[in-house]
């Protein structure tokens, strides 16, 4: 039988302020806020004697901190995020947690109030 290879997901929520400095003129280029939703997908096989992939409740904390971080703000004041697209956004994430989760897989941003999503798939 072959490894099995599971994938575990954890989402945390975010309000922030961003404008698009290089936007086309209107909506974009005027500070305006959104609702987020950011989700992190861990790939990998079932370690140790647990048989997890890894501990849900790390990559919880380490999400809802990276949240934290830009919850309430603007997303512009933030390095690596002058130009807040969800694409930035995706990136300034998956910066964030791939140290601590080697098998980060996915990192979803989504503004549900908008319909709108982007997600960045890594190795």
């Amino acid at each position: 039988m072959t490894s099995k290879i599971f994938e575990i997901t954890k989402a945390a929520t975010f309000d922030a302020a961003h404008h698009l400095p290089e936007g086309p003129p209107g909506p974009y280029t005027r500070l305006h806020g959104h609702s987020f939703r950011v989700e992190a997908t861990v790939r990998g096989k079932e370690q140790g004697a647990i048989g997890w992939v890894a501990d849900l409740g790390d990559l919880d904390r380490a999400l809802r901190t990276a949240a934290g971080e830009l919850d309430h703000g603007t997303l512009n004041e933030t390095p690596g995020l002058e130009s807040p697209t969800l694409e930035h956004i995706c990136l300034w994430f998956a910066t964030r947690l791939c140290g601590e989760f080697p098998g980060l897989c996915r990192i979803v941003v989504s503004r549900p109030t908008v319909g709108e999503s982007c997600a960045l798939n890594l190795g």
